[in-house]
C-alpha cells in the first residue's frame, strides 16, 4: 500500500505515467519502484519502507545492490514517517548517498569513489 502511495504521488509530482510498482523479482531485485529518472535522463531505484525500526545503513546498501541490478544511475530509500499518511506523502522520507545525491542532480557518477 505504501508503494503504491509513493507511486501516486511521484506521478502526480513529475507528471509522468510511466512511473510504477514493480513486481518483486527475488535475488536479482530491482527496488520497488520503477520510471524515475535523474534530470539528465538516468533510471533511479526506489526502494520503500514502512516500517518502524530504523534501518538506513542497511536500507541504503540495499539500494544500492538494486541499483547495480538494474544497471541504474542512482538508487533511493523512501521512508515512511510516523503521522504521515496518504494525505501528506510530500513529507515522507528520501534517504540516499551523497554521490547518489550529486547524480541525480545531474553529476557523473564518480566510479573510483568507495561507500
Amino acid at each position: 500500500m505504501f508503494e503504491s502511495h509513493v507511486v501516486g504521488y511521484l506521478a502526480d509530482a513529475l507528471d509522468d505515467d510511466r512511473i510504477e510498482r514493480r513486481a518483486k523479482s527475488g535475488s536479482k531485485d530491482r527496488g520497488d519502484i520503477g520510471g524515475v529518472r535523474t534530470v539528465t535522463g538516468g533510471r533511479v531505484v526506489v526502494e520503500c519502507k514502512d516500517v518502524r525500526a530504523m534501518n538506513l545503513s542497511g536500507w541504503v546498501d540495499e539500494a544500492e545492490v538494486e541499483r547495480g541490478n538494474d544497471d541504474a544511475a542512482v538508487g533511493v530509500v523512501v521512508h515512511k514517517r510516523l503521522r504521515f499518511g496518504a494525505k501528506n506523502m510530500g513529507g515522507t522520507y528520501v534517504t540516499m548517498t551523497l554521490a547518489d545525491f550529486a547524480v541525480l542532480l545531474g553529476a557523473a557518477r564518480d566510479v573510483g569513489e568507495e561507500g
